[in-house]
């Protein structure tokens, strides 16, 4: 498994790109696969091809022809395709006189790139990606739930009616239920359990792209948009009890007029 993918290349590119909500890889396994978990191959001449359960492919030295026709291949595969491709790119350089390393411009320098040097690289990228849709995804519904804590601090009530609460609310438990378990960012690769001693090699790579940091961010995050989901239905349960109430005694003081009237005909 430890072949050499680029022998005559000293210099590739890894793209990521996230496609969708999910890659539906049934039916796409071949002989010759590098990998399962994530599914990866080769492709175009000398390119690999990794397809990741949460809608990321990466593309390892591949050209824009190349993967403009695996694309192509997956078109179909992609459940709920994103309106905005969210992607990400860095370089590797061969290097067999100097030890596995990442320099400070970003650019990951191996000896030989190995399959499982690749499908690291693939694995930290795509997901950098998700977490980097995923930050765009909660920035956008807390830019919708601090104008309505600003006017509930201000006034004591919430801007638009019970159908708008309930939409930020939707809006909210949808971020929450794409993020969370989405990318088990604490949990390793496959192929490391392979390869211990590669370990040290992927821990630069979360360092470099601050995986875990960045994850342990977007749970905080979610905490908060859990809590005013919650916070804004028992608004809005209190308010429908108060309407509740009014109508009662509304209908029984109308019943007491209602009474008193024919008693005084």
């Amino acid at each position: 498994m430890s072949e050499s993918l680029a022998p005559n290349k000293s210099r590739i590119t890894v793209r990521a790109l996230l496609l969708g909500d999910r890659i539906e890889t049934v039916g796409l396994e071949r002989n010759d696969v590098l990998s399962t978990v994530p599914l990866a191959f080769r492709a175009g001449e000398r390119g690999v091809v990794a397809l990741f359960r949460y809608g990321v492919a990466v593309f390892v030295g591949m050209s824009p022809l190349d993967e403009d026709e695996v694309l192509r291949r997956l078109l179909g595969r992609v459940v709920h395709p994103v309106p905005r491709r969210e992607e990400e790119t860095v370089y590797i350089e061969i290097s067999p006189d100097k030890d596995d390393q990442l320099t400070p411009t970003g650019v990951i320098i191996v000896k030989a790139l190995t399959t499982e040097h690749t499908l690291l690289i693939a694995d930290a990228l795509a997901t950098s990606v998700i977490l980097a849709h995923d930050e765009r995804s909660v920035s956008a519904v807390f830019d919708v739930i601090e104008p309505l804590a600003r006017e509930l601090a201000a006034h004591g009530r919430t801007p638009g009616g019970r159908r708008s609460l309930l939409k930020h609310i939707g809006n909210a438990l949808l971020v929450q239920h794409r993020i969370s378990g989405l990318v088990a960012v604490a949990e390793k690769p496959d192929v490391l359990w392979e390869r211990p001693d590669l370990e040290r090699f992927y821990a630069r790579l979360e360092d470099e792209y601050e995986l875990k940091e960045r994850a342990d961010v977007l749970t905080r995050k979610l905490t908060v948009i859990s809590d005013t989901a919650k916070a804004l239905a028992d608004i809005i349960d209190t308010e429908r009890s108060l309407r509740l109430e009014v109508i009662i005694v509304g209908l029984i003081a109308l019943e007491i007029i209602m009474g008193a009237y024919q008693l005084w005909r």
